[in-house]
């Protein structure tokens, strides 16, 4: 039985670098990175819809009604200060402020989503008692129910990009 040859080492161009444990990493680019914009964006289309027509109407004998998420009761002031929190988070990360690694800031993103999305679907499935009987339900209030729901898909890429 023969034994195998040592084949020669081949000498370098380059010396070996090896790199430091404090090195700079690169954040991911694609479409990985897209949860922190689409959180931003999401929330904030999340606030603003709360001064969008929620119920809207018109009757025969009177002008057209429009009942905005504000003025629908307490509910519609929730939505609005949960993307307004949502919005203070994105803006404390691009200022450098993070959360403590025990509570990550993708799941933050998604409990809020998800309490606005609740939020949204009570008004959506409950009209409330003041707004008058022809009133149906306006555009403002399904945009509210997309952006929570883009706030929701925005945390679970985050999640991904933690990962």
């Amino acid at each position: 039985m023969q034994t195998p040859e040592q084949f020669p080492l081949e000498e370098r161009d380059e010396p070996y670098y090896e790199p430091d444990e404090e090195a700079f990493v690169r954040p991911g680019t694609g479409i990985w990175t897209i949860g922190g914009r689409l959180a931003w964006v999401a929330a904030l289309v999340l606030a603003v819809s709360s001064f969008t027509d929620w119920y809207a109407g018109s009757s025969t004998a009177g002008p057209t009604l429009a009942v905005i998420g504000w003025h629908t009761g307490v509910l519609g002031k929730l939505v609005f200060f949960v993307g307004l929190a949502l919005l203070a988070l994105a803006a404390l990360r691009e200022a450098g402020f993070e959360l403590p690694p025990a509570v990550p800031e993708s799941l933050v993103v998604i409990a809020l989503g998800s309490l606005a999305m609740i939020f949204v679907l009570i008004r959506l499935i409950s009209i409330p008692d003041s707004i008058p009987p022809p009133a149906g339900r306006g555009i403002g209030i399904w945009i509210s129910l997309l952006a929570a729901l883009a706030v929701i898909v925005a945390g679970l890429l985050r999640a991904s990009e933690e990962l």
